[in-house]
């Protein structure tokens, strides 16, 4: 050709010949959701009758209705009704495990799209290397799911009694469990600590802080909770640890060390002295820290009401295997034997806990909502299980607005993703979901879902009901197929 500069001229601008200036310039697959209550979930305002443009698994522009629908062919226009629109729901604390679940585990996962959630975060597991590769596919469109950050395998003590951890005995093996860590190219380090004395915890801590990671975990007795929020601690993962705040914290841990107190002891010491206004005045220290909570209330109360409800009839396991459910078993033997007295403490103690999240809130932490769903969590069901973690956040006083946040802009914020992910703005990330009410008069709204939009792929209540028959009909195949083997 003589001159292809010519040539690339007169294509750009026949591509552009069609729109009218300041249109955008979107392609066939584009997504036109019209008439939509959208929700700022940062403020709470909501811009009524808004439309909103998607392409490429993008937001490309909200706008006018009128304005923006000649931009998209017909039957790619959908119409919201005058429903409510929020971001994707994000899942702070989920575990994708068990070595004879994979099949199971990844049956579930279109089934965290179905209810609205388009984000996990994987809290570790013996399925470490899996999920991190079921990450990768999902992010390379190879496998329908959630987008999910992963801690891939958690950094543990020797001979801990969780499968897959990283085990470690002192610096150096510590060293070259994070150097593993890094060649997963894992989002966050999590630590927990069966087995993993308080020196090592806090010097892991560090350690993965100064490689640049978020470090979360649960909080040993021979560590202080101020301790591990000093060191760089970035979450705690369940809020019955911070009860430990309403008491002499750090001289309880001084007593366990200097082998004073037993663990046992100490847990006694910290459920009798527990006071709300010394738990209130440290947890402003854990904001000004920025160290994040996520309470996972729900598996508390389902053991706690287990006598009150034994779950036998819940719809939600006709998506379950019967090996996936088998699992439930070992938390409710343990419970068998456990007298009126107990059961009612249990539930006091569910409850004290729960009565922390406005104080927390209150106390400007952060507090990211995750439901702890895992095969070895009893009745604590995949993607249902945040609906109710939520519903529980407002029946302990939260507003519908932050809760909403917990479960949306706060995950963003903690991964520091915010400027791309959970949040209704042109140029993010396209996961929203639909409702057909509005969650900031009352949070069970999420659960009333019309259609979800999953990296930029419109899913309506058909194509929704589509997928959780798919779920059932593959629990259904594998119950089968096992029960001959």
């Amino acid at each position: 050709m003589k001159n292809p500069s010519f040539f690339v001229f007169l294509l750009v601008f026949i591509a552009f010949a069609g729109c009218k200036p300041g249109e955008p310039n979107v392609s066939d697959t584009a997504v036109l959701i019209a008439n939509a209550n959208v929700i700022d979930v940062a403020t709470g305002q909501i811009a009524k009758e808004r439309a909103i443009l998607i392409d490429s698994g993008r937001i490309v522009s909200i706008g006018a209705s009128n304005e923006l629908s000649a931009q998209v062919i017909e039957d790619r226009r959908f119409d919201a009704g005058g429903r409510y629109v929020i971001p994707g729901l994000w899942d702070m604390h989920v575990h994708i495990e068990g070595e004879d679940l994979v099949e199971d585990n990844r049956a579930l996962l279109p089934l965290y799209v179905a209810y609205g959630i388009t984000t996990v975060r994987d809290c570790a597991s013996d399925l470490g290397e899996l999920v991190l590769a079921w990450r990768d596919s999902i992010n390379n469109d190879q496998l329908f799911g959630p987008q999910i950050f992963t801690a891939g395998s958690k950094l543990e003590g020797i001979n801990s009694i969780w499968k897959g951890d990283l085990e470690i005995a002192n610096e150096e093996e510590l060293e070259q469990m994070l150097d593993k860590l890094d060649g997963y190219n894992v989002d966050f380090v999590k630590i927990t600590e069966n087995t993993l004395p308080g020196d090592l915890f806090l010097t892991s801590v560090k350690e993965a802080r100064k490689r640049g990671y978020k470090v979360t975990g649960h909080v040993p007795y021979d560590l202080s909770v101020e301790e591990l929020a000093t060191a760089g601690f970035s979450a705690i993962e369940h809020a019955s640890y911070t009860l430990r705040l309403g008491s002499d914290d750090s001289g309880i841990v001084d007593s366990i060390r200097a082998e004073k107190l037993t663990r046992a002891e100490a847990g006694a010491v910290y459920n009798s002295t527990f006071n709300q206004d010394s738990a209130f005045a440290r947890y402003k220290m854990l904001a000004e820290q920025g160290v994040a909570v996520t309470p996972t209330l729900i598996g508390g109360k389902q053991l706690a009401y287990l006598d009150e409800n034994n779950h036998q009839n819940d719809a939600y396991l006709k998506y379950l295997t019967d090996r996936f459910t088998s699992k439930y078993q070992w938390r409710i033997d343990r419970m068998a034997g456990e007298t009126p007295e107990q059961k009612q403490g249990r539930k006091d103690r569910y409850q004290l806990i729960a009565e922390q999240l406005p104080y927390l809130h209150k106390a400007g932490v952060a507090i990211l909502a995750g439901s702890d769903a895992a095969a070895l969590n009893t009745f604590v069901y995949p993607a249902q299980a945040l609906h109710e973690e939520l519903v529980l956040f407002q029946e302990a006083g939260l507003e519908p607005l932050a809760i909403l946040q917990s479960a949306t802009i706060n995950g963003a914020k903690f991964f520091s993703v915010q400027d791309k992910l959970a949040g209704i703005v042109p140029g993010m990330e396209a996961d929203l979901v639909i409702l057909n009410s509005n969650p900031l008069d009352d949070i069970s709204a999420t659960q009333d879902i019309f259609a979800v939009v999953n990296d930029g792929e419109y899913l309506s209540r058909q194509k929704l009901d589509e997928l959780l028959q798919r779920v059932q009909l593959i629990k259904e195949e594998l119950d089968k197929a096992r029960k001959t083997e």
